[in-house]
């Protein structure tokens, strides 16, 4: 029933550097700051959330802004990373994510850039336990 979720070998490289930004918006290395967050989403950026409501770029950098004000204390593991050619410099990070012990599985669409990486799109929904 799972798909098969073997990335190319000539995207490891890419894997790897996507790897070090998952989960997005909880790497403080990358940026805490609104202008941060702006820089790593493209103008056009938008999410679906785990309820299935649709975010604008606009709204989610002014959440980003909000929590950055008083970080909350979290627990996040990731896992089962893959990662998939969309188009030139356009890939689809795909990976589990256990945050407060809440299981997500999460699709993430990155634009390399020539100023560096850029989300487009960001997904996240529950694993429900059958």
């Amino acid at each position: 029933m799972e798909p098969d979720r073997v990335t190319d070998e000539r995207l490891h490289g890419v894997l790897a550097e996507l790897m070090r930004r998952e989960p997005l918006f909880h790497r403080p290395e990358f940026g805490t700051s609104r202008a941060d967050f702006e820089a790593m989403t493209a103008p056009d950026f938008w999410e679906t959330g785990a309820s299935g409501q649709r975010y604008s770029r606009a709204y989610v950098l002014d959440v980003l802004e909000e929590r950055s004000q008083e970080p909350p204390v979290e627990e996040w593991e990731t896992s089962e990373f893959h990662c998939r050619e969309l188009a030139a410099d356009l890939y689809l990070l795909t990976y589990t994510l256990v945050l407060n012990g809440w299981r997500t599985r999460r699709s993430t669409i990155w634009q390399q850039a020539s100023d560096g990486w850029r989300i487009v799109y960001h997904q996240g929904t529950p694993v429900l336990d059958a």
